[in-house]
């Protein structure tokens, strides 16, 4: 019975019985009712011919009951009186039985239709429960006033009739009862096999999915609700299967992010030993974790314990120093309260951050130092002619005013810089993009720094070809780059120097290199050209007017360009610098 194909055999089979069984009850009840109708029918037919009653109780020479007798043999046949089944009774009004059928002997039992006609001496055709269909009997009393006597006609059904045909109608029922149930149960093992084939493939297919199986599709044999069942299980499947090649992807990615993520991950057991960490972790500990093997006292000391006492989503911060390097330790604890449960180490690298605080401390002191010279100054020469006002001779006074103008310049020089870094470091310089041409930009450059030059009786030479592209930039800014490297180049180069501006093109991009034989700049030096307010030769920079900040200034115009300005390496003394840049502009990719 737990078979789903047992199941509707059975739910057949109770179907047809229950069918069957109601079917039976309601026609044999309807035999009954029937004949009980048509016996009353009949009578009441008969016994309202008025040309019957007036026989009846018309007066004769004859005893009456002998008379009536002799008239109702005459409507024998319409009253259906055979004397075996139906049988007619005359009574007077003491109930003495004066007239029954033949051979009959014995007391008359007294119906309530009987007593009923005699009590009262009126025709009752039906009498309430006398005459339902549960009893074993029809009947029917007529009460006759014949003269001055009362008489009651009392004919009296025993069923018989309709008790056979009922037998007759069960018989007929159980046979096609029995009949029904066979060929139920074969359709029933029919169509619960043709419903339950599809629920086995169904099975059949979940228990592939289960394992893992998705090649196979189940055929949809109909399009009834278990054929949309099994097309939307196919469905599922698909969407089942795709989402689990997506779970393996983002596991796979997963996977790979934390073994090439930078930062490092070292997951402990509650027992303290290392259950899995990724190279960057090993790597920024310089040591080797080995899975159960390896303890966090041993790596983070007492720090790591305490992180088995919080409740996410709390979390503990720390910090370490392993050889050179800075690490920031971030702990907290993962699956609380479950087996396997353990503590979870994020170290991240630092270094460069404290290296850049460094730089920034640097920064500000080299501000603040760049800045106090020149106000040093303006105030020492200031507080000279406030001093000796209308002593000191006007020669010196004009001098000392000339020292305290450009102490004024140089400071404004400075603020100009910061004001130029502070934009880009914010973002709010945006570039004034338009196409120009590269070539006369350059030409232009010659011209504007070739006096100078001249000055320092610098050989400037200029190598320009004649088919250099147009280029999307922000020509002021490039101009400016240039200028700033070639008037290093000047002001860094002995007299009598030799200055090369060339310039060209390779594939997407253009480039303008200025080599000079000045003093260059010593190779541990150059990682740190482009920081600002670094100076190789800070007393040679400062008598020549330098900050320091103007190849930072052109290293962050260049980079906003999607550009490139380096250091090149040459034979012999002096420095080469590069600048490459996108001929299409920075947003063209």
């Amino acid at each position: 019975m737990r078979s789903v194909h047992m199941k509707l055999v059975m739910i057949l089979v109770l179907l047809i019985l229950s069918l069957m069984t109601v079917v039976g009850a309601f026609l044999i009840n309807s035999v009954t009712a029937f004949y009980l109708e048509d016996f009353y029918t009949q009578m009441a037919t008969v016994f309202r011919d008025e040309e019957l009653y007036a026989d009846l109780t018309a007066p004769s020479e004859i005893e009456d009951a002998a008379q009536m007798q002799e008239v109702l043999k005459a409507y024998a046949g319409a009253l259906g009186v055979d004397g075996r089944n139906r049988k007619l009774y005359i009574l007077d009004s003491n109930g003495v039985c004066l007239v029954r059928p033949d051979g009959e002997t014995g007391p008359l039992e007294y119906s309530k239709n009987l007593a009923f006609a005699l009590t009262t001496g009126l025709k009752t055709f039906q009498s309430g429960d006398e005459s339902n269909p549960a009893l074993d009997y029809m009947d029917v009393a007529i009460p006759i006033q014949r003269g001055d006597e009362s008489y009651v006609i009392y004919i009296y059904d025993n069923k018989a009739t309709a008790d056979e045909l009922t037998g007759q109608m069960f018989l007929l029922i159980v046979e096609a009862l029995i009949f029904g149930l066979v060929i139920s149960i074969l359709l029933s093992f029919l169509l619960s096999k043709t419903m339950v084939t599809p629920i086995q493939r169904l099975t059949e297919g979940a228990m592939r999915v289960a394992e893992g199986d998705f090649s196979r599709k189940i055929e949809v044999a109909s399009r009834d609700e278990i054929g949309v069942l099994t097309d939307t299980f196919n469905d599922m499947a698909g969407q089942l299967q795709d989402t689990l090649r997506q779970v393996e992807n983002e596991r796979n990615k997963l996977d790979t992010l934390f073994l090439h993520m930078t930062d490092g991950v070292v997951a402990f057991s509650r027992e303290g030993t290392v259950i899995h960490s990724n190279p960057a972790a090993a790597q920024m500990l310089h040591r080797t974790l080995n899975p159960d093997r390896t303890c966090y006292a041993e790596l983070f000391g007492d720090i790591a314990p305490l992180a088995q006492v919080l409740q996410a989503p709390d979390y503990l911060e720390g910090e370490r120093q392993v050889r050179d390097s800075f690490l920031q330790l971030l702990l907290a604890p993962f699956d609380r309260g479950r087996e396997g449960g353990g503590v979870l180490v994020v170290i991240h690298d630092v270094t460069q951050q404290r290296k850049n605080q460094e730089m920034q401390r640097e920064f500000v002191a080299n501000v603040s130092h760049e800045l106090r010279t020149p106000l040093t100054n303006i105030r020492s020469y200031a507080e000279t002619l406030a001093g000796g006002a209308g002593e000191i001779p006007l020669d010196m006074e004009k001098r000392f005013l000339g020292v305290i103008l450009n102490e004024s310049d140089r400071m404004t020089h400075i603020v100009q810089d910061l004001l130029t870094l502070s934009r880009f470091d914010s973002g709010r310089d945006e570039l004034k993009l338009t196409r120009f041409s590269f070539g006369a930009a350059v030409q232009d450059l010659y011209s504007a720094v070739y006096m100078e030059a001249q000055r320092h009786s610098h050989t400037l030479t200029l190598e320009l070809p004649p088919d250099l592209p147009d280029i999307v930039a922000d020509r002021e800014r490039v101009l400016q780059v240039m200028m700033n490297v070639v008037s290093n180049s000047i002001k860094y180069t002995p007299d009598h120097g030799h200055i090369t501006i060339s310039a060209g093109r390779e594939e997407d991009r253009v480039w303008m290199l200025v080599d000079d034989d000045g003093i260059g700049i010593p190779e541990e030096d150059r990682p740190r050209i482009f920081e600002r307010f670094y100076r190789v030769d800070k007393a040679r920079s400062r008598q020549s007017g330098g900050t320091g900040l103007g190849l930072s200034i052109a290293k962050e115009i260049v980079e906003r360009h999607r550009g490139v300005l380096t250091l090149q390496d040459k034979d012999g003394p002096g420095l080469a610098v590069r600048l490459e840049l996108r001929i299409e502009g920075p947003e063209h990719e």
